[in-house]
């Protein structure tokens, strides 16, 4: 197939506005914004959505501003908005282990409802308890048993008393305590000066009387301590039975009050049953007293709380299920956390300080989070593989173990958690996973692969403007013409580097939206029109250019040699594109190529000095053999060959060059001159058939703009693979300098091709003995090589008669 030499019409894809059907985006808004081009995301995404087995989370995989965060986020609000509210989660104190705190769910709205049922009974329960135990009727009554203690009691002490004085003491209460003294005749306490001075037989009776005395008063404790047991108890009995009723009331409000039917009601009936016995076993500290009532108050209140309700997960008030986007998920916000505070040098807590996670908080509905968040730290992922894997979520604190104070730690009980999980990731992470991690696939069975571009169509043209315009109305912009929306869809296929594609990363298409209608207000204008999007992508692109710009002043004057007019042998410009990740440019790079006799075959100068990639090295390769095929006839060539990338010092990466690198050493076998205007991109195949490459619009741009500085006289061009030509989306000015003849773009399928573009003669077609034409130039190049194989020869001759003349 003869060289192309490409019409301006051919350089660019034009949208006509008039094609769009509406004036301007303001016409738009009442349709509603589909996922435009991402027909089979969209799909997997429904069916994950509302898969509701388990292991079916969803793993977004897709370019960042594709769309997959916010597309997704309103698939889970759609979705959970048909889904049943879930319960909420309540932490209760544990009466059996108080460490252990006790979860409870109930239905949406009853967790706050019983935590304003159980606040409103300790108030009740404070206000009346103690008037029920200063009624008249339980006055009487514990007087009645307190007054038969005392009887008993007293009668048990008149008896001690009469056997102390039978042995001469007098025995007397002080401060809880029975104390007693020895006695004279007549009746006087005696000093310890007296009892010494009696005689030895009277003091050997006093110590016998005062051990019986002591055992004596054993049995009266013995006896009394009984019956004050059994006051006691009575006591305690009587003040459950006076109480009782009242917490059988309160605790029948709250349990006619939550009249819905619960999942959890065994444990919270359990539960309200501890409540009143402990409230029973404590009801002393409900009776105000003259004395330490500070003390009881403290008391009091330290029992009262137990008997809150944590309301860790409040669902009252929520129509469907939840749907939570964590941004931040540290190990606390993710799965709770347990708050501490500092008492005598020691963290304290207890179950009101539980707090949720968004695990937690996501419970029966969506939680959508970002691997790379959680990646960062091995503890979260690792995690939440556990939870995944069991269903259940164990509220830990990692890092108590390490506190350089004690602390008084919690084991909540563990929940079961029914969360579908969105896991938004890129394709690398992705597949890194399904190699590292084989439980990852298990996990997340539905892949949601949002694409990079799509077929451009009228029908994604025209929701593509439906996107601007919802963008508008989102941001309060000013709409955009028709014209300046058909300027926004030609930049989507710059971007997909395709004719017929878009690019999908529409988060790119939303800042230019944004940046256009800034120019637009500037301007005091009604609406964006397409002056302004080019505006817009010029003022981008003298943002970012300053890398390529100082590389373009180098080239005008004269640092990096680039030779634009003329003839050369062994010598040509390649075109390569530098990627800085926020910009892409491209700039010519000259290529040399030396050959001489020889045997060493092809040498890359770049890979000898570690300077290439391994993609390079590659083409390097494919060039050497394909060089070999084509003169076969005279294998094994002898040939030593060396080609260069000259004042390339940052290395060289990608096979683009391969075409320019033959084309030079083809030159220089042959003696044939390569035209400098005419720069070259393209890969080879080992058959010679030029293959596409990439950033091909950077690169002949990057060249024009050089040719365009030192002045366009129409035999500056440049030569690109035939594959290319659906990729162009060129500037304006490149197009218009071709509609002039002023600079010619060429498309090669074989490698053939080019040779005869640049050199004039033809390349030369083997007969069936492998020769080629004298006249063309691979016939040239066969002969050069055939003179260094004659040349090797002779030099191995000389050789070996040096070598027997020395014997």
């Amino acid at each position: 197939m003869p060289i192309s030499n490409l019409t301006a019409a051919e350089l660019r894809l034009t949208v006509d506005p008039a094609t769009l059907g509406f004036a301007d985006t303001s016409e738009l808004l009442e349709h509603a914004l589909p996922w435009i081009g991402q027909e089979r995301a969209e799909q997997a995404a429904r069916f994950g959505l509302g898969m509701d087995q388990p292991d079916y989370n969803l793993f977004v995989l897709g370019e960042v501003g594709s769309g997959r965060s916010s597309l997704l986020r309103q698939a889970m609000q759609a979705v959970a908005a048909c889904k049943a509210v879930p319960p909420d989660l309540c932490y209760l104190h544990n009466f059996d282990v108080p460490e252990k705190p006790r979860a409870l769910r109930l239905p949406a709205g009853q967790g706050r409802l019983l935590r304003q049922f159980m606040a409103k009974m300790m108030k009740t329960l404070q206000a009346e308890i103690p008037q029920y135990l200063g009624g008249q009727d339980f006055k009487a009554e514990s007087g009645r048993i307190e007054k038969s203690y005392k009887e008993e009691e007293a009668k048990a002490y008149a008896e001690l008393e009469a056997y102390a004085e039978a042995r001469s003491f007098a025995i007397h209460r002080e401060s809880g305590h029975l104390l007693f003294t020895l006695r004279g005749k007549k009746g006087h306490p005696l000093t310890e000066d007296e009892v010494l001075a009696l005689p030895k037989e009277r003091r050997t009776e006093i110590t016998q009387a005062e051990q019986e005395l002591r055992a004596e008063i054993n049995r009266y404790f013995e006896k009394t301590r009984p019956m004050e047991r059994v006051m006691n108890e009575a006591l305690a009995a009587l003040r459950r039975q006076v109480v009782k009723p009242l917490l059988d009331r309160e605790l029948q409000e709250i349990r006619i009050g939550l009249k819905k039917q619960i999942k959890d009601s065994v444990k919270l009936g359990a539960y309200l049953d501890q409540v009143m016995h402990d409230i029973l076993d404590k009801l002393e500290l409900f009776k105000v007293s003259d004395t330490d009532d500070d003390i009881r108050k403290e008391a009091l209140n330290n029992v009262l709380s137990r008997y809150r309700v944590n309301l860790v997960v409040d669902n009252d008030g929520r129509s469907g299920a939840p749907v939570i986007v964590e941004d931040n998920p540290l190990f606390r916000a993710l799965f709770g956390s347990i708050e501490y505070h500092t008492e005598n040098d020691v963290l304290m807590t207890d179950f009101s300080r539980i707090r949720a996670g968004s695990l937690h908080r996501a419970h029966g509905g969506f939680l959508m989070l970002h691997l790379r968040d959680l990646l960062a730290d091995g503890l979260v992922w690792e995690k939440l593989r556990r939870v995944l894997r069991s269903g259940r979520l164990q509220i830990e604190e990692p890092g108590t173990a390490f506190t350089p104070i004690a602390t008084v730690s919690l084991e909540p009980e563990a929940v079961d958690v029914d969360v579908k999980i969105i896991l938004i990731g890129s394709r690398e992470q992705y597949y890194e996973l399904q190699e590292e991690d084989p439980e990852f696939a298990r996990r997340f069975r539905v892949k949601v692969d949002f694409a990079e571009s799509f077929s451009s169509s009228a029908a994604t043209r025209r929701t593509s403007a439906i996107f601007v315009a919802h963008t508008c109305r989102g941001l309060g912009l000013p709409h955009f013409s028709a014209a300046a929306v058909a300027r926004l869809l030609e930049d989507g296929c710059r971007e997909a580097e395709d004719q017929s594609r878009q690019s999908a990363i529409f988060g790119r298409t939303e800042a230019l939206v944004m940046e256009s209608a800034a120019l637009c207000d500037a301007r005091k204008g009604k609406l964006v029109e397409s002056a302004d999007v080019e505006a817009a992508l010029a003022a981008r692109i003298q943002r970012h250019d300053y890398p390529a710009q100082r590389l373009h002043e180098a080239i005008a004057k004269g640092d990096l040699l680039i030779a634009l007019h003329g003839e050369q042998i062994g010598q040509l410009n390649g075109l390569t594109q530098v990627d800085l990740g926020d910009y892409r440019f491209g700039f010519p790079v000259r290529i040399t190529a030396r050959t001489y006799a020889g045997e060493d075959g092809l040498l890359n100068i770049e890979r000898e000095v570690e300077m290439s990639g391994p993609i390079h090295d590659k083409g390097v390769l494919i060039l050497q053999s394909y060089l070999s095929a084509l003169f076969a006839h005279n294998a094994p060539l002898a040939l030593n060959a060396s080609v260069v990338f000259e004042q390339e010092y940052s290395g060289v990466e990608g096979d683009s060059a391969s075409c320019a690198e033959l084309y030079t050493l083809l030159s220089s076998l042959s003696g044939l001159p390569l035209k400098q205007g005419i720069a070259v991109t393209g890969a080879i195949n080992q058959h010679g058939e030029v293959l596409p490459v990439g950033g091909i619009n950077e690169k002949i741009e990057g060249y024009f703009r050089v040719c365009a500085t030192a002045g366009l006289d129409g035999s500056q061009g440049v030569l690109i693979p035939q594959r290319n030509r659906r990729h162009l989306m060129l500037e304006r000015d490149v197009a218009e300098a071709v509609a002039k003849g002023l600079f010619r773009i060429y498309t090669a399928e074989h490698a053939c091709e080019g040779l005869e573009l640049l050199t004039g003669l033809p390349a030369g077609i083997a007969n069936d003995a492998g020769n080629y034409p004298r006249g063309s130039v691979l016939g040239r190049a066969q002969k050069t090589l055939l003179a260094y194989r004659r040349a090797c020869q002779a030099s191995e001759r000389t050789k070996s008669e040096h070598k027997h003349s020395r014997k």
